[in-house]
């Protein structure tokens, strides 16, 4: 089935009289990369998170937020005076000279700034808060891939659309390709005897013959169109529920050779209606490239 790589999930629990909470959002990229930040005393636990979603969310830009209250037996906290000092001198620093004696300073902010307020047992803190928090990155990863599972959807019912323009197309081009050839011969034809009466001579017909083939062995598509209808067909395999691996490389790849195709059969051929068609058949592939963009 295909899955989106945008996603949101978030996830919230109560222990020991402190609040947890997991935000993980999720948006497209070509392999797999997390940015996880955490308050600083669990600062070791970054790893073992980054690990947890890599396991679940296989690709895209995953941002991991963990949000911590404390409270219970780990709510005594005290400032840091340095820390607090060093804040207060580069938030002053940053204001314009004038300014700065009038400048007041939101205690709440300051005290939001990591190193201020400090925490005791941080060891504690942190083995309570493993399990905690593994189990809540769980539950946001199960909101995540619901998320991308209904995108997901949405995209595959784009992609069939798209799908059967091109088997559409395609088809008129397998049609249209032998009565090219002989368009081709009629105009011959018909040039040649034009250009032939004016000198008063007349074109062998073996002559003519011998034009329309090599002029049919060079725009004959049909090995194009049949590596197309076979690219096609594992491309609806792949936008199917029924399949169960990941598909966004798979349709990336597809499209690049679809897209191969099409444009040789463009280069062969001289038939404007072919000439249409294969602008729509590269249309509805860009379109399926930009899908695939977005899917797992």
């Amino acid at each position: 089935m295909i899955r989106s790589m945008t996603g949101f999930g978030a996830a919230t629990a109560d222990a020991e009289g402190c609040r947890f909470s997991v935000e993980i959002k999720s948006v497209n990229n070509r392999f797999f990369k997390a940015t996880v930040r955490v308050p600083e005393e669990m600062s070791t636990l970054e790893t073992e998170l980054e690990a947890a979603v890599a396991r679940r969310l296989g690709r895209g830009s995953v941002m991991l937020l963990v949000r911590f209250v404390p409270g219970g037996s780990v709510a005594a906290v005290e400032v840091n005076p340095e820390a607090a000092r060093t804040a207060l001198t580069a938030l002053l620093a940053a204001l314009p000279a004038e300014l700065r004696d009038r400048a007041t300073v939101d205690l709440g902010a300051l005290l939001a700034v990591p190193g201020v307020l400090r925490t005791d047992g941080v060891e504690q803190i942190v083995e309570m808060a493993r399990p905690v928090l593994l189990k809540l990155t769980d539950e946001a990863c199960d909101r995540v891939l619901m998320m991308r599972a209904r995108e997901g959807e949405s995209i595959a019912r784009e992609l069939v659309k798209f799908g059967e323009s091109i088997r559409a197309s395609l088809a008129t081009i397998a049609e249209r390709a032998p009565q090219a050839t002989s368009n081709y011969q009629d105009r011959l034809r018909t040039r040649m005897n034009s250009l032939l009466a004016e000198v008063g001579a007349t074109a062998a017909e073996q002559d003519l013959l011998r034009e329309v083939a090599v002029f049919a062995e060079r725009s004959d598509v049909a090995e194009e169109v049949s590596r197309l209808r076979g690219h096609l067909l594992q491309f609806e395999q792949v936008i199917s529920p029924k399949h169960a691996e990941p598909a966004g490389r798979t349709l990336d790849f597809l499209s690049q050779e679809m897209l191969r195709e099409a444009n040789t059969i463009a280069s062969k051929s001289q038939d404007v209606e072919i000439a249409r068609r294969v602008v729509e058949m590269k249309t509805a592939i860009d379109r399926i490239k930009e899908q695939a963009a977005n899917a797992e």
